[in-house]
């Protein structure tokens, strides 16, 4: 760098250099800056304009001057240029870091994200890097990877979420995964489907009378009945029953995981409710609860007095009910020519939400009894309708 006489800075070309611009003596050029910790920051680049040609043998790179627009725009508008370069996994560790006392599922899930970040490209990148496509082509290579549309449409919200938090930390702008999932990838979920009046009548009759099945007889009763998630009816204890008043008192759910059991409390407020008991859920709890078998002295956080046992006498869980529902449709449907679908605990409580929701039963009152905590969960099943709910709708309005 050299000074011409009146005393102004130049490079080797000539040119005037600005306020502080210089270059080195490998020919580089600098540009130093006060970032807004108050801390001298500097930038780097072989080019001072985007006419310059690259020097032979050196990688492509952005002319300095067009880097310090950007920096300076970043400095007019308060973002911090320096807390931009932090990776997304970087990012991602301080995001879940304001919230650490979280539930054991939602820290199980926050571990899956944060390997998935951790073998893929994306997790590397600085977030002042990441556009739009390039979170669209992490979304396209997850589904490669055979992960579910749901798993990658949850990982996308979380990310979402963090890039939010960038942004009101003045780091970066503009969120890379603000758009529309099903723009980018198919969805291939299954819809949900509800079994039909017929379906369930004969799968009750069916477990009236299996020597091996007739186990669940009273759990499918009380799930097709009050729409319990099956964590919650797992987690139901003696004193959870109000049999004089008629409700089930729903606030815990039971969880096994690993080989050991634990209690969780509802992901939302909305998940703590009373649940009305009709007759037939009263005689079923009545009856498991008095034809419970080598019960165990089970105390699991405190709760004790399990309702639903296995035949050890420990409390079931999800995990026991979905193969052995597997099981007893595959032995259902070796016996008898009309077939029952595939059947999980989770099917029968979306049975009973769309069976109370053809019913017409106010909204608000069904999200109060699902659980949901967004109302607009609970509407979508008025529109699950199906040719025995028209067939009776119709039937209604023509007498």
């Amino acid at each position: 760098m050299r000074k011409n006489n009146a005393t102004k800075r130049t490079d080797t070309r000539g040119r005037i250099l600005l306020t502080g611009e210089s270059q080195r003596k490998d020919g580089r050029y600098t540009y130093k800056y006060t970032g807004t910790d108050g801390k001298p920051k500097f930038i780097y680049s072989w080019r001072l304009n985007a006419t310059d040609p690259l020097p032979k043998g050196k990688k492509t790179c952005i002319p300095l001057r067009e880097m310090k627009k950007e920096i300076q725009r970043d400095l007019m508008d308060g973002i911090d240029p320096s807390g931009a370069k932090m990776t997304v996994c970087e990012l991602y560790k301080k995001h879940t870091g304001l919230k650490s006392n979280v539930r054991v599922s939602t820290q199980k899930g926050r571990n899956q994200l944060m390997r998935l970040l951790e073998s893929d490209k994306i997790g590397y990148m600085p977030i002042e890097k990441v556009k739009p496509s390039d979170a669209k082509q992490w979304a396209i290579r997850m589904k490669e990877r055979g992960f579910a549309f749901h798993t990658i449409n949850n990982h996308k919200r979380s990310l979402k979420a963090i890039f939010y938090t960038a942004i009101e930390d003045d780091l970066i702008r503009k969120n890379p995964f603000n758009w529309d999932m099903e723009d980018v990838i198919e969805n291939d979920t299954e819809p949900k489907a509800a079994l039909t009046d017929t379906q369930a009548d004969s799968l009750l009759r069916f477990l009236q009378t299996d020597c091996t099945y007739q186990k669940h007889y009273h759990a499918v009763i009380v799930l097709l009945n009050t729409g319990l998630r099956i964590s919650e009816l797992c987690g139901l204890t003696a004193a959870d029953i109000d049999f004089e008043n008629g409700y089930i008192n729903v606030n815990h759910q039971l969880i096994f995981d690993r080989g050991s059991y634990r209690i969780e409390q509802p992901k939302t407020d909305s998940g703590i409710r009373k649940i009305p008991m009709n007759e037939s859920v009263h005689r079923a709890l009545k009856s498991e609860m008095q034809s419970r078998e080598n019960a165990q002295p089970v105390t699991i956080d405190r709760y004790t007095d399990f309702i639903f046992l296995n035949k050890k006498g420990l409390p079931m869980y999800g995990a026991a009910y979905s193969t052995d529902f597997s099981h007893m449709v595959k032995k259902y449907n070796k016996h008898h020519k009309e077939k029952l679908p595939k059947i999980s605990p989770h099917m029968l409580r979306h049975t009973f939400c769309t069976n109370m929701a053809n019913q017409n039963m106010p909204p608000k009152a069904l999200q109060y009894i699902m659980g949901h905590m967004d109302v607009t969960t609970t509407l979508g099943y008025y529109a699950h309708g199906s040719a025995e709910s028209a067939k009776m709708a119709m039937e209604s309005l023509l007498k």
